[in-house]
């Protein structure tokens, strides 16, 4: 990408808030492919990076970045047999509550579908996904055909973003330069790992932002579970009401289940990953119930994962 035409689209994105423009689906593409494989220099990648985080990405800009995402790494092919996985992102970890991405791809491969977790392998002062499946001695995944293998294998596999994507991740890491998140912390949930069908799960941390990946998905993609999830991570809220929308050929349907009750603060483990792990393989074994909102989450992945496999039935 030429300087000049760089520069343009910085003073597109740069004048605030309030005046600045929106990239067309092709400008945000090339942008972001320029980016992704290191070709803009530093100053004026912090400069777009902090632009886009003032003004927000419009929906073409979300579909432009996305497809530059989605080029940048090489796909992992379907699993034998047809079976369609449920992918989970991981890149927020837990603050407060436990880390219970790993109960939720664990049910979920028990029942036979196959759960991709992708994400960052660690994250100063929050407990991530990696952290717990360690504790539960699942080794992180060193390369797309081993996690195939493994989901193919035992069900489930934790593929970081590095060895998943390492241009996404090179932009991620850009977090501990500018000091903020920036538009690859929210595209990165959005990956489609896969070269043939599977059902994504897209967390939010803020309600608003619920309503962006709305209307993303009804108009640029599709077969997507959204929700808003525990501290960001993808795995429904222990004690909240457990609602889930299933974003699938334009159309959006939400999920609840009203009769579910919230998870007793004395029934969840503490956030420490062994004491977290601990308890997961007591849920597993049958010895502590699975939390109402993580079980009806788990309804609607069986649900989305037969909706992809029997095109026009409705879900």
């Amino acid at each position: 990408m030429d300087e000049k035409t760089l520069t343009g689209f910085i003073k597109e994105i740069g004048r605030g808030k309030n005046a600045a423009g929106d990239l067309s689906r092709d400008n945000a593409e090339a942008l972001f492919s320029a980016m992704l494989a290191g070709d803009v220099a530093d100053l004026k990648l912090g400069a777009i990076l902090i632009a886009l985080r003032v003004k927000g990405e419009s929906l073409d800009e979300l579909a432009g970045f996305a497809a530059a995402c989605e080029a940048s790494y090489p796909h992992l092919q379907p699993i034998a047999g047809g079976a369609i996985p449920v992918v989970i992102p991981s890149y927020n970890g837990a603050r407060q509550l436990p880390n219970l991405v790993p109960l939720l791809a664990m049910l979920l491969a028990r029942e036979g579908i196959p759960a991709l977790v992708h994400g960052v392998t660690d994250d100063p002062g929050r407990v991530t996904t990696r952290e717990v499946f360690a504790a539960l001695g699942i080794a992180p995944a060193i390369s797309a055909s081993e996690a195939r293998h493994q989901l193919a294998t035992v069900g489930v596999s934790f593929l970081p973003i590095n060895a998943l994507a390492p241009e996404i991740a090179a932009m991620l890491a850009m977090r501990k330069e500018l000091g903020v998140r920036n538009s690859a912390h929210t595209l990165v949930k959005m990956l489609q790992p896969f070269a043939g069908a599977s059902v994504r799960i897209v967390s939010v941390t803020h309600p608003e932002y619920l309503v962006r990946m709305r209307e993303y998905f009804t108009a640029h993609d599709t077969a997507a579970l959204l929700l808003r999830g525990a501290e960001g991570e993808a795995v429904a809220h222990p004690r909240r009401e457990p609602t889930i929308e299933w974003a699938f050929g334009g159309t959006v349907d939400v999920w609840k289940d009203e009769a579910a009750q919230p998870a007793a603060l004395e029934s969840l483990p503490r956030r420490d990953p062994k004491a977290t792990a601990g308890w997961i393989e007591s849920v597993l074994a049958g010895d502590a119930a699975v939390p109402a909102a993580i079980a009806h989450q788990l309804a609607c992945c069986r649900r989305a994962v037969a909706a992809l496999a029997t095109p026009g039935v409705p879900s």
